[in-house]
């Protein structure tokens, strides 16, 4: 049989076992932040869904308004997010494919335009780290895609005055509508990505932007399906 000792150290050596595996399960007590919803310094594990929703909706429309009006550079590099990217890339891609009754139509599909826009997104954001940028993967994606609002802007113009019999000065308003979204997109985004950027190479860093962004309002100016 066992000594009582004996017992009285395998029973001590358990405890401190389990108390060296044992963690925190309870989240702290952080006081929230109404004055920025969107600061990451507090917990959403105890809030209603309604308000997590309603929190990142405003989020995202925070960094439409930013996008429209660059001043602010901070906003879509320190709270980045990929919701604004996907809905404008989704709505591009749907208006911008081919239709399926037409089998000339020569419009990309769905699928052409969501590569396009996200594999360019990823290349560009490749040759800017390449180049020593101080920014990371996903901010740079993020910044890339919430640009893509003028040209969003452009496409749903172009669509309306594509409901009117086309003409060589409708053809030419088109391609001044995508040329100002493709500035404009252009514009926003060197903004945003410029300072993250060695100052002697921000010229190879900033063509591959102008050229995603060129093709991208080249589908713009094409589409003539509706």
């Amino acid at each position: 049989m066992s000594s009582p000792d004996a017992k009285l150290e395998l029973y001590d050596d358990y405890a401190s076992a389990t108390e060296s595996m044992e963690g925190q399960m309870s989240v702290p007590n952080v006081t929230r932040n109404t004055t920025n919803p969107g600061a990451p310094n507090f917990s959403t594990l105890d809030e209603p869904i309604r308000d997590t929703f309603l929190r990142d909706v405003k989020a995202v429309g925070i960094k439409f308004y930013h996008v429209l009006i660059p001043r602010e550079k901070n906003t879509l590099l320190r709270d980045w997010d990929l919701w604004g990217p996907l809905i404008l890339c989704t709505l591009m891609a749907t208006i911008l494919q081919g239709s399926a009754d037409d089998e000339h139509d020569g419009g990309p599909e769905f699928a052409q335009v969501f590569v396009i826009v996200w594999i360019g997104a990823m290349i560009v954001t490749l040759n800017s780290k390449l180049l020593g940028g101080n920014i990371s993967f996903f901010q740079s994606v993020c910044v890339l895609g919430y640009c893509l609002t003028p040209c969003a802007a452009a496409l749903l113009v172009c669509r309306i005055i594509l409901i009117a019999e086309q003409t060589h000065f409708l053809f030419f308003l088109r391609l001044l509508v995508a040329g100002c979204g493709f500035g404009w997109a252009t514009y926003a985004s060197i903004i945003f990505l410029g300072d993250s950027q060695p100052i002697n190479r921000k010229a190879l860093a900033v063509y591959p932007i102008f050229l995603f962004y060129f093709i991208i309002s080249w589908l713009v100016v094409s589409h003539t399906n509706v």
